[in-house]
């Protein structure tokens, strides 16, 4: 009780994605268990904004910094507010957590346990129990006694207490075993028939069925945690909710004809058998490579997404992977059905966004470090249009370890931009992207080369790094990909950064990477991007934060991005951005001039690859190229057979790692603190060379 301080203050609470962090100033009420909030501290004596119920609620600190905390109540609301250090946050943790538990346990002490109750499963459960004799006049909602009752007023819902926590057990196993014997009914439908097993209404009742039981779950843990909490205490600091593991397997539930049966070996096609035959031994193929740009040519293959093709025509086995799948659940080791994959590899995406090779080599032209940092802002926005393979959302090929992609771009001198005017001005239409270099000598264009490797498979980590030689500018990143199931859509969190290096003028920029959402996966899925990135410069003291608004439920336009850039030593705002990232964007600059730039009509500069027969056998196109001619002939099953022959491999050569404990050795990327560095960067060897040449002078 000494402990059971009023305590208040400012901390910031997040809203939502277009408001973002706020201000609000904070007052804890130990002798109401009340956590309230006002606008300021001048409108305390008002109406608190916002009011939460300690008792049965869970504090838990963040994982994602050491300023941010939650409050979840048991109500099911949730407070997510950051305090201004970690010191801080621990302060009010503490506090929060003492209320809580303290307001805890006097309900537990003021409310002896309830009766058992007529209306419980376990009474009603009974094949032959009058509860369970349906009329036939009952519909599914009186059946199931689903409706919204409103409470006398005054009255409060009574908290469930732990000591019924065996009685919930109880009546949520059954409903499991309700559950199961309603998905083997329907699986025991035939195939083919009036009444199928592959019936998209049954399919769409299998996956609510299976989701509805998976949320119950969730709510059931959350119930135990809080019960834990009551008798051991608060929860210890850095204590969260985590999702339950599935309980069904994905890989035994593709059945009612789904299932990828393939055929025997002796039946597998040779590339088949030649995929999963042992990859050369880890010291043979891990020697870095140096890929000659003349051995390159022009990429002629225009592998757009635009068609939903097999997408439609499997509709039922997205709905039985979705009936096996529950909110907030990783994906990594999903196995997705090959028929929404692109035609290629993840490593090659992250080669597309380079696709304005102008535009990233002008960054360097810029005459002063404001100039600088809004051409790399130009840049970056202009680079996701170009990443996405038209406008049906598809998902690259999960890269496998030790997998490559080089690439190279050349760029006519003339076509980039040198002086203080637009970023965009040396850009042609669209139609004519494809630019003859015939009869140019090296002198007259830059070559921008491009690498990146599969450095990590659990978890899933890629580098990449470009370059120009000739402007001394490179750009090395890390990327973690983690996917999680969203409902009706997925989301895939970009976790990394990149540094860009202008080495002529001895900067560098640090950024990050915003989420991908693929929306409507039940109809015509889309791609969204969402969340805050930033871009800083340490030396010049620019910096610029960009927003990708994801769509509100009402209203708003799609694909929308704002942003801007500021001196922070001043924190002058020197231009402003808006407009939508895959199709006009509007810059407003500092001095009143303001540029629009239509990006599908920007030219787009194709790369240039090695051959397939110059490639090695881990660089994507020919690690994949089986895959790929599947699914360009539309050879669903044998691109799945090509696939699965893939994984397997992967998986053997890990297991057996694992067993000879023999660590994996990456080709082109070196591990540096949490984040992987190239070999060989630019701003190692041009510092090489400038003290090889002090040497001689």
């Amino acid at each position: 009780s000494d402990h059971l301080e009023n305590i208040y203050g400012y901390l910031m609470k997040y809203t939502n994605l277009v408001t973002g962090w706020q201000y609000r100033f904070f007052v804890l009420n130990n002798d109401a268990g009340l956590l309230e909030y006002f606008v300021n501290e001048q409108s305390r004596h008002l109406k608190p904004r916002g009011t939460l119920q300690l008792a049965g609620a869970v504090i838990s600190p963040s994982d994602e910094d050491s300023h941010t905390f939650t409050v979840n109540a048991a109500s099911g609301e949730q407070y997510k507010l950051r305090a201004t250090d970690a010191k801080e946050r621990q302060h009010w943790v503490s506090r929060l957590q003492i209320c809580t538990q303290h307001h805890t346990e006097a309900i537990g002490k003021n409310n002896p346990p309830l009766k058992s109750r007529s209306f419980s499963l376990a009474s009603q459960g009974s094949a032959n129990s009058p509860g369970v004799q349906r009329r036939p006049s009952q519909n599914a909602v009186s059946f199931f006694s689903v409706g919204h009752h409103r409470l006398p007023t005054g009255k409060r819902v009574p908290i469930m207490q732990p000591d019924h926590l065996v009685d919930v057990r109880e009546m949520m196993s059954q409903a499991e075993g309700q559950q199961r014997d309603l998905i083997r009914s329907i699986e025991c439908l035939p195939v083919s028939g009036h009444l199928t097993s592959l019936d998209q209404d049954l399919l769409m009742l299998k996956a609510t069925s299976m989701a509805t039981m998976n949320c119950l779950n969730d709510c059931f843990h959350i119930l135990q945690l809080q019960h834990a909490s009551q008798q051991k205490g608060s929860l210890p600091a850095g204590t969260g909710i985590s999702w339950l593991d599935p309980k069904i397997s994905l890989a035994n539930h593709f059945k009612n004809g789904a299932a990828q049966n393939f055929p025997a070996e002796i039946n597998k096609p040779a590339s088949v058998r030649e995929e999963q035959s042992a990859a050369e031994p880890c010291q043979l193929t891990r020697e870095p490579e140096e890929i000659n740009p003349d051995e390159e040519l022009e990429d002629i293959s225009d592998d757009k997404e635009d068609d939903l093709g097999a997408v439609e025509e499997q509709r039922s086995v997205i709905l039985h992977l979705l009936s096996q799948l529950k909110l907030g659940m990783d994906l990594t080791r999903v196995v997705l059905p090959t028929f929404i994959l692109e035609k290629r590899s993840l490593l090659e995406m992250y080669a597309d966004f380079m696709s304005h090779p102008d535009l990233f080599i002008a960054i360097t032209n810029g005459s002063t470090p404001e100039e600088r940092m809004i051409r790399f802002v130009e840049y970056y926005l202009t680079s996701f249009h170009e990443g996405r393979k038209g406008a049906i959302a598809k998902k690259p090929y999960n890269p496998i370890i030790g997998e490559t992609f080089h690439c190279s771009w050349r760029m006519p001198k003339s076509d980039v931009a040198t002086d203080a005017g637009s970023n965009f001005s040396a850009h042609s239409p669209s139609e004519q992207a494809t630019k003859d270099l015939e009869g140019q000598t090296e002198m007259d264009y830059y070559t921008v080369k491009f690498v990146a490797e599969q450095v990590s498979h659990h978890p899933p980590v890629s580098g990449f790094y470009a370059e120009c030689v000739e402007r001394k500018m490179c750009v090395n990143a890390h990327v973690w990909t983690k996917s999680k199931f969203l409902g009706m859509s997925i989301g895939v969190t970009m976790v990394g950064e990149g540094l860009l290096s202008l080495l002529e003028h001895g900067e560098e920029y640090t950024f990050s990477l915003p989420c991908a959402y693929a929306r409507s996966i039940l109809t015509v899925p889309w791609v969204e991007l969402g969340g805050k990135v930033n871009i800083n410069c340490v030396k010049t003291g620019y910096s610029a934060s960009i927003n990708f608004h994801t769509k509100p439920f009402y209203g708003g336009k799609l694909h929308r991005v704002t942003g801007e850039v500021k001196q922070n030593t001043t924190n002058t705002v020197v231009c402003r951005v808006q407009g939508e990232w895959n199709s006009v964007l509007e810059f407003t600059y500092s001095n009143g001039e303001t540029k629009c730039v239509d990006l599908t009509k920007l030219s787009v500069t194709r790369k240039r690859v090695r051959p397939l027969e110059k490639q090695g056998p881990f660089e994507s196109r020919r690690l994949w190229q089986h895959v790929t001619e599947s699914l360009r002939d539309g050879d669903i099953d044998k691109a799945t057979e090509h696939k699965r022959a893939l994984e397997e491999r992967q998986r053997n050569e890990e297991r057996l790692r694992a067993e000879t404990e023999t660590p994996w050795c990456t080709k082109y990327f070196l591990k540096e603190g949490d984040g992987w560095v190239y070999h060989k960067p630019l701003w190692k060897t041009v510092s090489a060379a400038q003290t090889q040449q002090t040497d001689i002078n």
